[in-house]
């Protein structure tokens, strides 16, 4: 491979501002959300579908990424579908349905692009620096897409929607202009490596359905925390302001977890106990909500362990796609399994629990629902972290 040719702090610092374009699309929209049910008259359940859009679209897309890679290269196909990223986040500056919907799949499409290739990338290019690259990359992704929530909840206080969505937007076309270095190490699968690296599909082993599971189980919980839990905040009688600056202290709680989670993941019951805090964090946490309380430092409590336990889910959702994997085509797959079904799961909580809200009128419901699947999360992590890696 041209692997070993590549300028590695340029890919580092390249591959991080990819990874910062994996989230910022989506985790903009919440502090945006009843100024768009406003200005565009709709319903909760369709303003939640603003996120379910994208999650939808990397169920559908992610196995086909992985193929679309295997004859373009895997630089060369995150080039290609950031374009379409660039292109979907300023489509939805038209102040319309139509324009809003439209351009959030194709922004959806453009981050599937970088969810299940880089991973894989870090994996062929740092052979030997897997936490390092993980860690940088799963920061990156979760710092951008925190700040992203705080300025968006901030300029929309000063400047119009279709301001806040341009300005929020030029991240993707910074990301999109560093990566073209990297255009010159994209490496194509021939045939012949093809038919040496065959192995048996991940789709048919135990292992792949695990991860998915755990990827699928920590995606629903994240999102619709991410969705809705302002409006969660909200109803405790709490500002706006407040509530979007919690959801981004919400995102900012998980950042430690970037680096924790790889180095502790390869010690001695590492996982063990990185499980047992993630069971903390995200199954008994959440239920602080249930308390009806304004008080600002009893929820910012909550939500920094809530935080930290969405840092640890995903980071070690990560982990799981290099370290129970054995070379970089089938880390892609394992990672394009995963989110493919695991995203398709994690698409209906937004739209549903904002259903489940409109006819109830509480919160409490979802909030038990949301502690109970990350209940099962811990359990579906403690299989995968006993479980032998894949076979190949």
């Amino acid at each position: 491979m041209q692997s070993s040719k590549l300028n590695k702090k340029w890919f580092l610092l390249s591959m991080m501002l990819v990874a910062a374009n994996l989230r910022l699309p989506i985790t903009i929209i919440p502090p945006l959300l009843s100024t768009i049910e406003k200005d565009l008259g709709i319903p909760k359940s369709l303003a939640g579908l603003i996120t379910s859009i994208p999650l939808i679209t990397f169920a559908i897309l992610s196995p086909v990424i992985v193929k679309v890679a295997k004859k373009l290269g895997n630089e060369l196909t995150i080039f290609v579908f950031f374009i379409l990223l660039i292109a979907g986040s300023y489509l939805r500056i038209i102040p319309t349905v139509w324009a809003l919907m439209l351009g959030t799949f194709l922004a959806g499409v453009g981050i599937d692009s970088g969810n299940v290739l880089v991973p894989a990338l870090i994996k062929d290019h740092l052979p030997h620096q897997i936490p390092l690259g993980t860690s940088l990359y799963t920061m990156s992704m979760l710092l951008i897409g925190a700040i992203g929530t705080a300025l968006s909840g901030v300029l929309i206080t000063k400047v119009s929607l279709q301001s806040t969505l341009a300005i929020l937007s030029v991240v993707a076309i910074v990301a999109l202009v560093f990566w073209i270095p990297n255009l010159r190490y994209n490496h194509r699968e021939t045939t012949k490596n093809f038919e040496r690296k065959q192995y048996r599909s991940v789709w048919n082993q135990n292992l792949g359905w695990l991860i998915t599971a755990f990827f699928g189980l920590q995606s629903i919980v994240y999102y619709s925390f991410v969705t809705w839990l302002p409006s969660i905040l909200q109803n405790h009688g709490i500002s706006t302001i407040f509530a979007s600056n919690l959801l981004t202290l919400l995102q900012l709680s998980g950042l430690p977890c970037s680096f924790i989670v790889p180095f502790l993941s390869i010690r001695k019951n590492g996982l063990r106990n990185l499980l047992i805090m993630l069971f903390v964090g995200y199954a008994i946490a959440p239920l602080g909500y249930l308390i009806s309380t304004n008080n600002a430092v009893y929820l910012t409590i909550i939500t920094i362990v809530t935080g930290f336990g969405s840092g640890l889910a995903f980071n070690m959702a990560v982990v799981f796609f290099t370290e129970k994997t054995t070379n970089p085509t089938q880390t892609a797959e394992v990672s394009g399994m995963a989110q493919s079904a695991g995203y398709l799961l994690a698409a209906i909580g937004p739209v549903l629990f904002g259903f489940i809200e409109n006819v109830s009128g509480s919160w409490n419901m979802i909030i038990l629902i949301l502690v109970a699947l990350s209940t099962l999360l811990a359990l579906s992590g403690l299989l995968v972290a006993r479980h032998k890696p894949i076979e190949e």
